[in-house]
């Protein structure tokens, strides 16, 4: 294996072997490829807007048995169909079809899905522009639009 640089002017062939060396990561190679924007439906923003297109059930992964509710959204930014999770009880029932919503990321580990939800990496926030949680909780009405 080759030595380091050493002496004067040995710090121009430093950072050539530094930048070299740093392809080698996959974290680096990912973020300088941007290949998480291209492969995103949300194109790397943390939040979107969709449209409800059918509300969805998924059996969750062993060892839980449970029916998690979902709705299938349509990204208005770009058309792309994605599935989001309705996080708490009876969450679904104030979500109707063709109502405008706002999804996140679900927050799994390297942007994967989270718990035992199979290949849903995103969850609703809000609900023609109304917090889901607040509507949950009584707080507000929901919105006729």
């Amino acid at each position: 294996m080759a030595n380091k640089s050493r002496g004067l002017n040995a710090g121009n062939r430093l950072k050539k072997k530094r930048a070299r060396a740093r392809w080698k990561s996959q974290y680096y190679t990912r973020r300088m490829k941007r290949l998480k924007e291209k492969s995103d439906p949300l194109r790397g923003a943390s939040q979107a807007k969709g449209i409800v297109l059918e509300k969805v059930q998924f059996e969750a992964k062993q060892p839980n048995s449970a029916m998690r509710k979902c709705v299938r959204v349509q990204l208005i930014k770009n058309g792309r169909q994605i599935t989001a999770f309705c996080p708490g009880d009876g969450a679904t029932k104030l979500i109707d079809e063709h109502d405008e919503v706002m999804v996140e990321c679900i927050g799994g580990a390297k942007g994967k899905s989270k718990g035992d939800i199979p290949g849903v990496r995103w969850h609703v926030l809000k609900v023609n522009d109304q917090s889901l949680d607040a509507l949950r909780k009584g707080i507000i009405e929901k919105a006729r639009k």
